[in-house]
C-alpha cells in the first residue's frame, strides 16, 4: 500500500518496522459534545485505511485515544454542573455508538488522558531532566521550542519564521493561532477556573497540557517510535508538531514513520459552524431519514486529501448509489442459488480478488476512494447476472462482498418488486392499445391509454412491449 507522507511530501509505500505488525495512532475525539460528520470524516477515512491494510494481508495494531482532560471539558463539565468523569464520560459513551453505528472498527487501544496521568507526568521530568522544559513562576512548565532544531519539520513553516517567532512569550492554552510558533505548556498550573480539575506533580497542583497527552499515550502503547500517526489536517500545527517536538526531544529518536492526515469537510461549499446551523451530527441526519451507512458513503466519496463539501443532496444521492449496489448484490445473490455466506466481519487477512480487483488497487494506491467506487459501478455495468454461472455469480458476489468490506459499507437490502395482479378487462384494454400503436392508429392508441388512465392504470412502453402499473 502506498499513501502520501505529510512530512515528505510525497507518496512512500507503507512497511511495518518490525516486519509483522503496523502501529499506528489516530489523534481521537475531545469529549466534550457529539462528534459532528467533519470529525467522522477523519475517523471513517482511518478504518478504511486499516480495513485495505487488514485485507492486504498486514496486521495491525491501532490505537485512538480520548481527550476527556484539557480547556473545553473543563469549561463544559463546569457550565453543566456535572464532575468531569461524568460529563465526559456520557460523551465517551455516545461517540462509541456513533462509530458502532458508521461501522468502524474498535481501536485495538484506546486510552484516556486521565488514566495515563502518570506517564504524562514522567515524560515532562524527562524533557526537564534533558534542558527542553523550564517551570513558570505559576506552576506551569513549558516546552522550550529554540531547544529542538527540527521545529516546523511536519508543517514546514518557514525556517527565517521559527528563529525569529521562537521563544517568545509562552502560550498557556491548548490551542492557539496557527503559525505563533511560541513555548507551548506541558503542564498548566492550577487556576482558580479548574475547579476541582488537578492533579499533583513535582511542580504543584495542575493538569496537563492538550499536546503532551497523546506523545505520552503514544509512548505507552506504541512505543518511542511507530510507523504512523494520523489526524485532520487541522492537527498539523501546532498539535501534532509540538507532539514530534517533545516526543523527539525526550526519546532522541524518530517519533512516527509517516504522517497522514485527511483533509477537512465544508458543508454546502463553505465552513460548518453553529451559527449556520450547519454542523452535523449523525443523529441530525437520522431525524431527516437517512442511515450512518448512507453518510459512510458520502464522507468516503471523496480523496482524502482534497476538501469534500458535504450536502443533503449528497445524502440522496448516496441513497441512490447504495440501492443501485444491493440491486445488483441481490441480483447476484438470487443466481448464485440465494443461500450466499455473510462475510467474515473480522477482516480476514488477505483475499483474492476474481471481480472488482481494480477497485481495490485504487485503495492501495494512496486510499483513493472515489476512484474505487467509481470502478465498482463499472464492473457492475458489465456483469450481467441473469447470463452468468451459479458459480460465476457466486464468485462476483463474494468479491462485491470483500470490497464493501474494505470500504466499510453495508450491501443494503432492497425490497423485491411486489406482483400485482392485473384485471383480464385490463389486460384487454392494454393489448388492444399496444396492437392499436403497432398499427400506427394513433388515435385509437391514445383514447385506449386514456380509458386506461381513466380505470386507474398507467401503461409504460419500452423495447420488449409495455407494462402495466396502478396509476399513482
Amino acid at each position: 500500500m502506498k499513501l502520501y507522507d505529510t512530512m515528505a511530501r510525497e507518496m512512500r509505500e507503507l512497511t511495518a518496522e518490525d516486519g509483522e505488525n503496523f502501529r499506528f495512532y489516530c489523534c481521537g475525539p475531545t469529549v466534550y459534545g457529539p462528534a459532528h460528520i467533519g470529525n467522522f470524516r477523519t475517523f471513517v477515512l482511518q478504518d478504511v485505511f486499516r480495513r485495505v491494510l487488514q485485507l492486504s494481508g498486514q496486521s495491525t495494531q491501532h490505537v485512538r485515544n480520548i481527550t476527556d482532560v484539557d480547556d473545553k471539558t473543563i469549561r463544559d463539565s463546569q457550565a453543566a454542573g456535572k464532575s468531569l468523569g461524568e460529563f465526559t464520560e456520557a460523551w465517551t459513551a455516545k461517540f462509541r455508538v456513533d462509530c458502532d453505528a458508521l461501522n468502524l472498527l474498535a481501536p485495538h487501544d484506546e486510552p484516556s488522558a486521565v488514566e495515563h496521568i502518570p506517564q504524562q507526568i514522567a515524560l515532562i521530568e524527562q524533557l526537564m531532566a534533558k534542558g527542553h522544559a523550564y517551570k513558570s513562576d505559576d506552576g506551569s512548565v513549558y516546552f522550550k521550542v529554540t531547544s529542538f532544531d527540527q521545529y516546523g519539520c511536519l508543517s514546514h513553516l518557514d525556517q527565517r519564521e521559527l528563529r525569529d517567532g521562537a521563544g517568545g512569550a509562552a502560550v498557556a492554552d491548548d490551542e492557539y493561532e496557527k503559525d505563533a510558533v511560541a513555548d507551548f505548556a506541558l503542564w498548566k498550573g492550577r487556576k482558580q477556573e479548574d475547579g476541582d480539575n488537578f492533579w499533583l506533580s513535582p511542580w504543584g497542583e495542575g493538569r496537563p497540557g492538550w499536546h503532551l497527552e497523546c506523545s505520552a499515550m503514544c509512548k505507552e502503547y506504541l512505543g518511542d517510535t511507530f510507523d504512523l500517526h494520523s489526524g485532520g489536517v487541522d492537527l498539523v500545527f501546532p498539535h501534532h508538531e509540538n507532539e514530534i517536538a517533545q516526543s523527539e526531544a525526550a526519546s532522541g529518536e524518530t517519533f512516527a514513520r509517516h504522517w497522514f492526515h485527511i483533509t477537512h469537510l465544508m458543508v454546502d461549499g463553505g465552513k460548518m459552524s453553529k451559527s449556520l446551523g450547519n454542523m452535523y451530527t449523525l443523529a441530525d441526519l437520522e431525524e431527516r431519514g437517512f442511515t450512518a451507512n448512507e453518510l459512510r458513503y458520502v464522507l468516503i466519496s471523496g480523496h482524502y486529501r482534497h476538501p469534500l463539501n458535504f450536502t443533503l443532496q449528497s445524502m440522496e444521492d448516496a441513497k441512490k448509489a447504495l440501492l443501485r449496489i444491493g440491486k445488483a448484490g441481490g441480483a447476484l445473490r438470487e443466481r448464485a442459488g440465494g443461500d450466499a455466506d455473510e462475510p467474515d466481519q473480522q477482516i480476514p487477512r488477505g483475499h483474492d480478488f476474481i471481480y472488482f480487483k481494480a477497485a481495490f488497487e485504487s485503495l492501495l494506491q494512496d486510499l483513493n476512494s472515489p476512484e474505487a467506487l467509481g470502478r465498482i459501478f463499472s464492473e457492475l455495468r458489465e456483469l450481467k447476472a441473469d447470463k452468468m454461472s451459479a458459480e460465476d455469480a457466486q464468485a462476483a458476489l463474494n468479491d462485491l462482498e470483500y470490497i464493501l468490506l474494505a470500504l466499510g459499507l453495508s450491501l443494503p437490502e432492497v425490497e423485491e418488486d411486489k406482483q400485482v395482479e392485473v384485471p383480464e378487462d385490463i389486460r384487454d384494454l392494454a393489448e388492444k392499445r399496444w396492437q392499436a400503436k403497432q398499427a400506427k392508429a394513433w388515435a385509437q392508441s391514445d383514447a385506449l391509454r386514456d380509458e386506461l388512465l381513466g380505470k386507474g392504470w398507467e401503461i409504460k412502453d419500452d423495447k420488449e412491449g409495455y407494462q402495466l402499473c396502478p396509476r399513482s
